[in-house]
């Protein structure tokens, strides 16, 4: 655990990068415009800019309320449509922290931290300190990605709306459950088109790795160094796929199987929760009863946390404020605390709270941060952008029956979070855009040596994504593996990962493949 023991908003937000979530989704009526295509030109406007960098004005502070200091931002222009690429622009937003020295600068580093959706403008400035050692030869450059933070993003339900969305049933029980749950999915999708219209058809995976490589170009790097974390590592994958002979040194961590069907991907990430869940529940037994009040073994704790999920459905909690702890939210917290075992003390915390004292505060303050909303109410656009970008990337639409004929499937592979991971199956089900599966192309033989990072106690991208995105790839790529618990794996701080990573990174040596690491 980072720091002290408190409860509630300000002790978690320091836990901020391990709940950047991923879903699979499936699409639309709408069509598609303007998607990249390998080769496709930046523009007249992408031609030869060079970002104006000026000292950042608006991050957000760290959880002791401190101004990030020592960031450069910047803007870059792209393509609004890259079919017209001598037409519309948008403005891509950047954050650099300057290669620091000793030694000679290699270029540019630049990340994605997953989502999709995250900001990694705000992620970069919040979690730089990680990457220290990478910093003293490259220049580490976060970007937000067209449709998030503040690259033309996308904007749906004002916060008082999305209060009671976020709050809204999501494993309905009745039929007048579901006509709310499907009734508000679609005040949801026209609010998007309403105020993000034109934008969506060109936010997504394809064109974003467009934007990355006039990133590379305005920054002057010949090649594109990278750092892909979860989604990450589909976008670093597609961008390899679109401009293999610009791929240079490239690390994918918490690995995507992009091929696989949005069902299947759901279902091995419910099947990977409840084994996170199961981990946690043997960890906080081991502690004793005065350190893991809520069960004496695994069987036990798991038993508390559907007791609690079972009881929330008929009665929120009380959170100290004029919002309850409901049961989708309460989902929504235990998930986010699986991401990272230096969460699991908050989620012991909070499970204590609230099945003992009926207080919902904590549990309510880690859905809170995993939906990107902050302590004054309102919202990142992360779920916007999560939508938007996941429905532009597949075409697959789903159905109230499919979900239905899928339900037995979900529970089995997950008794906790099995039905409102089928139920999301739904999230791109009357999107207005259509999407396109040319995004999930990820085969890049001709690339330069890849390492893929996956860790066996992933919940969020099962360990399976990672060998099998090594072979999607193909050429050189190579695997490396972590023995241990959370989503990703070089921000758990193991030592051996992250050595490899920073030995390849820093000096182009590429680990054996198969190299594990414990």
């Amino acid at each position: 655990m980072r720091s002290g023991t408190k409860t509630g908003t300000a002790a978690v937000g320091a836990l901020a990068l391990a709940v950047f979530g991923l879903a699979g989704c499936g699409g639309g009526d709408g069509e598609r415009k303007g998607a990249a295509t390998p080769g496709a030109s930046g523009g007249t406007a992408a031609v030869g800019q060079k970002p104006s960098w000026d000292l950042c004005r608006d991050l957000p502070k760290d959880p002791q309320g401190k101004q990030p200091t020592g960031f450069q931002c910047a803007t870059v222009k792209v393509p609004l449509d890259y079919a017209k690429p001598d037409g519309e622009t948008i403005d891509v937003a950047l954050l650099r922290a300057k290669a620091t020295g000793p030694g000679p600068r290699i270029g540019s580093l630049l990340f994605n931290f997953g989502g999709p959706g995250g900001a990694g403008v705000d992620t970069l400035a919040q979690t730089a300190a990680e990457y220290r050692t990478l910093n003293t030869r490259y220049d580490l450059i976060g970007f937000d990605p067209r449709g998030v933070g503040r690259s033309a993003p996308v904007t749906c339900f004002d916060d008082k709306r999305l209060d009671a969305y976020a709050a809204m049933d999501g494993s309905p029980d009745d039929a007048a459950e579901e006509k709310a749950m499907l009734d508000e999915q679609r005040a949801y999708n026209q609010t998007c088109q309403d105020r993000s219209g034109k934008v969506l058809p060109y936010v997504g995976t394809l064109s974003a790795a467009r934007d990355m490589d006039v990133i590379r170009t305005a920054l002057g790097d010949s090649a594109l160094h990278y750092f892909g974390i979860s989604y990450g590592t589909w976008l670093g994958g597609n961008y390899a796929h679109q401009m293999p002979k610009n791929v240079g040194r490239a690390v994918l961590d918490g690995a995507v199987d992009t091929k696989i069907s949005g069902r299947d991907l759901a279902l091995q990430q419910a099947a990977a929760f409840q084994r996170a869940l199961g981990n946690f529940a043997s960890a906080c037994a081991q502690r004793g009863a005065a350190d893991c009040p809520i069960g004496s073994d695994r069987d036990a704790v798991v038993a508390a946390v559907d007791k609690l999920l079972k009881d929330l459905d008929a009665k929120p909690l009380p959170t100290g404020g004029d919002r309850q702890l409901t049961q989708s939210l309460a989902v929504t917290g235990i998930g986010a605390a699986l991401y990272s075992e230096e969460a699991w003390p908050y989620l012991i915390q909070g499970l204590a709270a609230a099945t003992e004292r009926s207080d919902g505060s904590t549990l309510l303050a880690l859905a809170d941060l995993q939906n990107g909303r902050e302590p004054d109410g309102h919202y990142a656009n992360l779920r916007a952008a999560h939508t938007a970008i996941s429905c532009a990337d597949t075409t697959e639409r789903y159905t109230v029956q499919d979900v239905r004929e899928q339900m037995a499937s979900f529970r089995k592979a997950s008794p906790t979070f099995g039905e409102s991971m089928a139920w999301g199956l739904m999230e791109c089900t009357g999107w207005p855009v259509r999407g396109d599966d040319a995004a999930q192309e990820v085969s890049a033989p001709d690339a330069a040596p890849i390492v893929v990072v996956g860790n066996i106690g992933d919940p969020a991208t099962p360990y399976a994504w990672a060998p099998a995105l090594t072979k999607e790839l193909g050429g050189r790529a190579t695997l490396l593996t972590l023995d241990g618990q959370g989503h990703g794996a070089y921000n758990t701080g193991n030592k051996c990962v992250q050595a490899a990573v920073d030995d390849y990174l820093l000096n182009g040596k590429t680990p054996a493949q198969g190299a594990r690491c414990r």
